[in-house]
């Protein structure tokens, strides 16, 4: 059984103070949660102020990006390193927005992947098709050059340590959702990616959260299906009352 895990994504949202009384309202919520993992993933410029804001709460703190060298002339570019020192654990990788908007390649994710698993934190590495690409019936092909690229090299292992969050973009800030049984005909395919490349025992392990759209509201029949092991939350995650109905949702869910 994989134990749920729900990540907020905070995106470019949120100035300082309504960061970390965002943290402080979710640290008292989610106070008595036993039965998922909880991360918040601010902008970097408030990653210190929400981690000091969680300290000694249940609630791990993420970071959206990194680069992938560790020190040096990299102007504008923010190190793993940095990003452990200031209390993160997880990094979000390979966001449809990194992807789409900023131009990144599999192939850069796949570096930033492996200094964060270097570093001993845990990369949530993000894939997901366009709508064009959906109605293209590409689905399938685009999460596997993804999931390929921006896994290369890594061993069993390795793989273990990693969280999968499909997004299909189409249903990001856009108040579409793909429907349970599609969201959960797509988890199934990149489990059976997992055990291609890695094994059945990896792909068994492995988390695979939905990130696209999801709300208290449909939370529930999103966490109920198989492969669905918990979500990326975007909007959602921006209000305490909205994320904690989300996880929350994820306490009946058997996974």
């Amino acid at each position: 059984m994989r134990r749920p895990f729900i990540a907020g994504n905070w995106k470019m949202n949120l100035n300082r103070a309504e960061a970390v009384a965002l943290a402080e309202g979710l640290k008292q919520a989610a106070a008595a949660v036993d039965y998922a993992d909880i991360a918040v993933c601010p902008s970097f410029v408030y990653i210190d102020a929400v981690a000091q804001a969680l300290k000694g709460s249940n609630v791990g703190v993420g970071a959206q990006d990194c680069y992938f060298e560790g020190n040096g002339a990299f102007t504008g570019e923010v190190s793993v390193e940095m990003l452990k020192d200031i209390g993160c654990t997880y990094v979000i990788l390979g966001h449809s927005e990194r992807r789409h908007i900023i131009g990144e390649s599999s192939e850069l994710t796949n570096k930033k992947l492996k200094a964060v698993l270097a570093a001993g934190l845990i990369p949530i590495l993000c894939i997901g098709e366009m709508l064009e690409q959906r109605e293209a019936g590409a689905t399938d092909d685009v999460n596997a050059e993804q999931f390929f690229g921006s896994l290369a090299g890594l061993t069993s292992d390795d793989m273990k340590k990693v969280v999968i969050a499909y997004e299909p973009v189409w249903a990001i800030g856009t108040g579409k959702v793909a429907t349970p049984e599609q969201a959960q005909e797509v988890h199934a395919k990149v489990r059976q990616l997992i055990e291609f490349r890695f094994g059945k025992d990896v792909a068994d392990a492995v988390r695979i959260q939905y990130g696209g759209s999801m709300k208290p509201g449909n939370a529930a029949e999103l966490l109920a299906q198989a492969d669905i092991d918990g979500g990326l939350i975007g909007g959602a995650a921006l209000k305490v009352d909205s994320f904690m109905g989300i996880i929350e949702a994820a306490k009946t869910t058997e996974l």
